[in-house]
């Protein structure tokens, strides 16, 4: 009987051991076989899903977005983006133990089971938000419990390869919301116009609603089913105690955003510009500001309807300190086909009119040929054949520099342009970065002072950049096609020059229906009114406005002062900047009062023979030494002291007066003869200017 017992006890003892490592082997079986399925049916990428391209400016702010290419919006979504509350309800309202479970959750698979078993009907699915992702990762029209296992297989493949912060931000980017709409930034731009950091109580639970049966809650359409769902969303939240009663009330009567808005479509040329051939999804940053960018639009728009139906507009705003492109319009309307609102009219040649006159001042102060108080003799010309006319046919006989440049007149530009030479302001438009287009085989001319050759919107904002730059060229860029190069890394004009330039333009008068903004700006109309323009500047930013028909069509009545110029103003203060100050001026700048100019400075004698001689005007002075591209040794053995070098001169009528590196000597000399002492290595423009204002320059290396 004892060994009957021992035997039964043997037994039962083996019995029980089999069960125990029954049990342990159970869980080792099932992963091995989950395993072995993971690996015949691998997951399909989810960590990142192909997404909308965008274009974002500078602080990372959202200009554009492109739909993917089977046609959808759909942005990436990351946590630190979205507002916290609508992650917390989602959770609450979809997956209570999402950060628990590990991709299923079986509490919640029972109690869908006893739900359908007592109701007979589905009350409640039971799915995870890791199985709702899997649906979405690989969508179907099947159902059953065949899609549901397979939904729960991937499901936790998904949780053993992502993190639960992962697994949300997968949700958030392809959960659908509607239509071609998928994902909650999509989502929130489309439907609210913001993003979705800071949603309202209301907007949150609209959002935490859409997934769950998309198209036949979409404000737009189903208005009155989508609240009923918002509000199903709301008494959860107040249920749980999620949210407070009074919140929930506040968000229940809020009325329901039933208009789907389009996406952010800001700065469009460029923003198609950047993305071409880039891959889907890819991101690129511009140095673009929304807010600027925003703001010159509506400015554009708004002025559209004054200009004509064919009529469009072009503004480029650059910082001069940076080179940074704040905002840049191709058009008045990019979908507008009247004005052909798809050409970007910033980068097409054009007449540029009167605009460039502001550089043949320039580089005519930079000589010393003429100060802003200088007078000069407005009158007919004919320089060689070439008759310019003032905008008015006028002509305002005696004027000053600082008047001839402020009232654009055309005659003393020329005068001056033909002293400076027309080659010389070609060649500082090119070291400012712009390029200048004439036709095939000619020469610049005198006809380029008054707009005859070919430049574009940002040509112009590149070279008037310099000025506010202090004369030194500043490449600009968009972030597109990265920095314009300058054409040398030199000055484009001496600061003297640049300062005393924006002096005289500073004095322009606003136009009249504008408010005084403290900015320097010229204006131009190319001819046959085809091209009205107008730039400005303060002391850091520069903006350009083009006004025409992208055709090259004439527009009658179109002007710089009347058309362009009050878009510069409004634009400027439409921007968001507040002025700056303009820089000091630099040493040798100071205005000089037109009594105490010397002789040969208070009269420009142009050269031209259009002009009747002066009566016994001298032989213009010649520089017979040094000669014209001479390299010169006069450093001593240290390299920092020089020897003066000697000049002669032949012809002029004394007193001579030197002009060296732009800085007016203050010796004069009565004889033909004389000498400058350099500071320094490097190369050097020598001018000297006779009593009557007759000048003769050469340019030496020292050495």
């Amino acid at each position: 009987m004892q060994a009957i017992v021992v035997r039964r006890l043997k037994k039962s003892r083996r019995l029980a051991l089999a069960a125990v490592a029954a049990l342990a082997a159970t869980p080792l079986l099932a992963t091995g076989a989950f395993l072995a399925l993971d690996r015949a049916y691998p997951l399909p990428p989810l960590a990142e899903p192909e997404t909308s391209a965008q274009v974002v400016d500078r602080e990372g702010r959202l200009l554009r977005a492109f739909a993917t290419p089977e046609g959808r919006w759909r942005l990436p979504a990351t946590l630190d983006a979205v507002d916290p509350h609508f992650v917390d309800m989602l959770i609450a309202y979809e997956d209570k133990r999402f950060r628990d479970h590990r991709g299923v959750d079986p509490r919640a698979m029972v109690r869908a089971f006893l739900q359908f078993v007592l109701n007979g009907r589905i009350v409640s699915g039971g799915s995870t938000l890791t199985m709702q992702l899997a649906r979405l990762a690989e969508p179907g029209n099947e159902k059953g419990l065949a899609t549901k296992a397979k939904q729960m297989f991937r499901a936790l493949q998904i949780e053993r390869r992502l993190t639960k912060d992962e697994i949300l931000e997968s949700y958030l980017t392809l959960a659908p919301y509607g239509g071609n709409i998928e994902g909650v930034r999509a989502a929130s731009l489309a439907w609210f116009g913001k993003e979705p950091k800071k949603l309202l109580l209301s907007e949150a639970a609209l959002l935490v609603a859409l997934p769950q049966s998309p198209e036949a809650r979409r404000p737009d359409r189903h208005p009155a089913t989508a609240k009923a769902a918002r509000d199903r969303v709301l008494q959860r939240m107040a249920d749980a105690g999620v949210i407070e009663a009074s919140e929930i009330a506040r968000a229940a009567a809020a009325p329901l955003s039933g208009k789907r808005r389009g996406l952010p479509a800001l700065s469009p040329h460029l923003a198609e510009a950047a993305v071409a051939g880039k891959p889907p999804g890819a991101v690129v940053a511009l140095t673009i500001d929304r807010q600027i960018q925003a703001g010159l639009e509506a400015v554009a728009r708004g002025a559209a309807p004054r200009l004509g139906r064919n009529v469009s507009l072009a503004m480029i705003l650059a910082d001069s300190s940076s080179g940074e492109i704040l905002a840049e319009v191709g058009s008045a309307g990019y979908r507008d086909a009247a004005r052909s609102g798809w050409i970007d009219m910033t980068r097409a040649p054009r007449s540029p009119g009167s605009t460039l006159k502001p550089f043949i001042y320039g580089l005519a102060l930079e000589e010393g040929l003429v100060t802003p108080e200088t007078m000069m003799r407005d009158r007919p010309v004919n320089f060689a054949g070439y008759r310019p006319e003032n905008f008015d046919t006028g002509y305002q006989g005696d004027v000053t520099v600082r008047a001839s440049l402020q009232q654009s007149l055309n005659v003393p530009a020329v005068q001056l342009l033909e002293a400076v030479s027309p080659a010389a302001l070609m060649q500082r438009l090119r070291r400012a970065g712009a390029e200048p287009v004439l036709p095939k085989a000619e020469q610049p001319g005198l006809a380029i002072g008054l707009g005859g050759v070919g430049l574009s919107l940002a040509d112009l904002v590149q070279a008037y950049a310099a000025l506010a730059n202090g004369g030194h060229a500043v490449p600009l860029y968009n972030g597109v096609n990265g920095q314009r190069a300058p054409y040398r890394l030199r000055e484009v004009l001496s600061a003297r020059a640049a300062w005393q330039v924006a002096d005289i333009l500073a004095g322009v008068p606003a136009p009249p229906s504008s408010a005084a903004r403290g900015v320097a700006y010229k204006t131009g109309t190319s001819y046959g009114y085809r091209d009205a323009w107008s730039v400005g500047l303060d002391g850091r930013y520069v903006l350009g406005v083009w006004v025409g028909r992208a055709d090259n069509g004439p527009v009658p009545g179109i002007t710089g002062g009347g058309t362009a110029a009050p878009i510069l103003f409004e634009a400027f203060a439409r921007s968001g900047l507040k002025p700056v100050p303009f820089r000091a001026p630099p040493p040798g700048a100071a205005t000089i009062a037109a009594a105490d100019l010397p002789e040969g400075l208070k009269r420009f004698v142009p050269r031209s023979a259009g002009l009747p001689p002066v009566a016994g005007a001298p032989q213009a002075p010649q520089i017979v030494y040094p000669p014209q591209g001479a390299e010169i040794e006069l450093a001593d053995a240290t390299g920092r002291e020089f020897a003066p070098l000697a000049l002669k001169l032949q012809g002029g009528k004394a007193p001579f007066r030197l002009i060296a590196n732009g800085e007016p000597q203050a010796e004069t000399w009565r004889r033909r003869s004389g000498a400058w002492t350099p500071d320094g290595k490097g190369f050097s423009r020598l001018t000297v200017i006779d009593a009557a204002g007759q000048a003769a320059t050469v340019d030496v290396t020292i050495r």
